[in-house]
This record gives C-alpha cells, sequence and structure tokens, in this order.
C-alpha cells in the first residue's frame, strides 16, 4: 500500500483562480476602507484649520519671537 502521488501539474493555476479575486477583493476594501478612515477625515481637518489660519498673523508672531535671521523683530 502507497500514498497516492500529489498533484502538481496545474496547481498553481488552480489555486491563482481561487485566491487571486480574494486578494485583489481584499486590497481594494483595504484601499476604500483607507479613503473614508483617514484620508477624508484628514483633507477635512486641514480644510477647517485653513478657513480660519492668518498667515501674515502667524508670521509676525514668529518675527516677534526672533525666529528668523533675514527679519528683525519690530522691536529692534
Amino acid at each position: 500500500m502507497s500514498l497516492p502521488k500529489p498533484v502538481m501539474r496545474g496547481m498553481l493555476a488552480k489555486r491563482l483562480r481561487f485566491h487571486l479575486p480574494i486578494a485583489f477583493a481584499l486590497a481594494f476594501g483595504a484601499a476604500v476602507m483607507f479613503k473614508y478612515t483617514v484620508t477624508e477625515p484628514r483633507k477635512r481637518a486641514y480644510a477647517e484649520f485653513y478657513k480660519q489660519y492668518d498667515s501674515v498673523k502667524e508670521f509676525n508672531a514668529m518675527r516677534e519671537a526672533g525666529i528668523f535671521e533675514s527679519v528683525r523683530p519690530s522691536g529692534e
């Protein structure tokens, strides 16, 4: 009594026909989930931040703090 030979011919194609669509579906699902759980909230947060952001006010605050070497604070 001997063990039957393993079926090797066509095994890769058979397994790919089963696993490839599953892999693509999972990858697509992960991409959609990442888009709606990470990137969309991040875009909304940036949009909300820049609605109230005043770059001139920030520049003047940094200038008064002495951060820049090329721009002197207004008190000097």
